[in-house]
C-alpha cells in the first residue's frame, strides 16, 4: 500500500505520531471544521468516505434566509446593506490598474464589515450606518480600504497599506488550490484525493478550502518564500467532500509571484 500518512491527516496519531487510525478528536484538534469528515478507518487503514455499512451520511443543512432591508446600531450588516456598500465603494472609481487574484482587471474585494463607530456614537441607536469595504490589489500588493456611509452614499475616506495581510477570501482559497493542482508539488494532493475517491483532482470546486495568510519568518522556510509579507501568500486546508481532509500545511503558495512551495522541514 502507498504510504500517505505525511499527506493524509486521518491517518495521524496523536503528538504527531504516526498511527493506523486517526481519532475524531485528532483531526478536531488539528484542524478547523471537521464537520463532514469519515474519519474512520477502511479496509487498507486509511479515511475513506462514506465506506462500510456504518457509515454515517452527511446531514443537509439549510441555507439561512436573506438579511434584507437596514440594520440599526451595531447589528451586523444585512445582505441588502452589504450589496450597497459595494456599489458605494466601486462607484467612488475604484483603480482599475489594479489586478485581482487570478489577473484580471481592478482589485480583488476581500471583505465588507461594519464601521467602527465615530467617538461618541458607539450607544447611539441613530448613529449613521458605515461599513468598510477592503480590497486587494495584487499588481502593487497594497491594501485597499473605503469607509463608506450608507445612508448618504457617500465614499468618506479611502486608505492604502503595504504589508498588512487580511484572511483570504474565498476566492483566494480557491485561486491558491488551482495553482496547488496545476503545480508538480500539487501530486501529493492529487494522489491522496484519486485514493479517497476513486477521482481525479482537477478543479478547487472538488475541495471543501479553508486558508490562512503565511508570513516569511527568517530561516523557517525556503528563499523562494522570502517576500511572503510583502508578497500575499496562503497556507491552505483542503479536504474531500463529505471526506477525509489532506495535509497541504507543508505547501505555501505565493499569490502575488503565483507559485507555490514547500516549507523546510527542520
Amino acid at each position: 500500500m502507498r504510504e500517505t500518512w505525511n499527506r493524509t491527516l486521518g491517518t495521524f496519531g496523536a503528538g504527531g505520531a504516526v498511527a493506523g487510525v486517526a481519532t475524531p478528536a485528532t483531526v478536531a484538534i488539528t484542524l478547523p471544521g471537521t464537520a463532514g469528515a469519515d474519519t474512520s478507518a477502511g479496509a487498507r487503514g486509511g479515511t475513506r468516505a462514506g465506506q462500510g455499512p456504518d457509515a454515517v451520511r452527511p446531514g443537509v443543512v439549510e441555507q439561512a434566509p436573506a438579511e434584507r432591508g437596514r440594520g440599526t446600531g451595531r447589528d451586523p450588516l444585512t445582505d441588502d446593506e452589504i450589496r450597497r456598500a459595494e456599489k458605494i465603494a466601486l462607484n467612488g472609481q475604484l483603480p482599475t490598474t489594479g489586478e485581482n487574484v487570478d489577473g484580471g482587471r481592478g482589485p480583488q474585494r476581500l471583505s465588507v464589515d461594519l464601521a467602527e463607530p465615530e467617538p461618541g456614537g458607539a450607544d447611539d441607536p441613530a448613529a449613521p450606518r458605515r461599513a468598510d469595504i477592503t480590497f486587494y490589489d495584487y499588481k502593487s500588493d497594497t491594501l485597499l480600504t473605503r469607509t463608506v456611509d450608507l445612508d448618504t452614499g457617500k465614499v468618506e475616506r479611502t486608505g492604502t497599506q503595504r504589508g498588512v495581510q487580511p484572511p483570504p477570501s474565498r476566492d483566494e482559497n480557491a485561486e491558491a488550490a488551482r495553482l496547488l493542482i496545476a503545480s508538480p508539488l500539487g501530486a501529493g494532493l492529487k494522489a491522496d484525493y484519486k485514493d479517497a475517491t476513486g477521482k481525479e483532482l482537477t478543479s478547487p470546486d472538488q475541495l471543501l478550502l479553508s486558508g490562512g495568510v503565511y508570513r516569511a519568518a527568517p530561516g523557517a522556510q525556503p528563499a523562494v518564500l522570502d517576500q511572503c509579507g510583502t508578497h500575499r501568500c496562503v497556507r491552505l486546508f483542503t479536504k474531500v467532500r463529505n471526506g477525509s481532509w489532506i495535509d497541504t500545511r507543508s505547501l505555501v503558495v505565493d499569490l502575488s509571484a503565483r507559485k507555490a512551495a514547500a516549507l523546510d522541514r527542520g
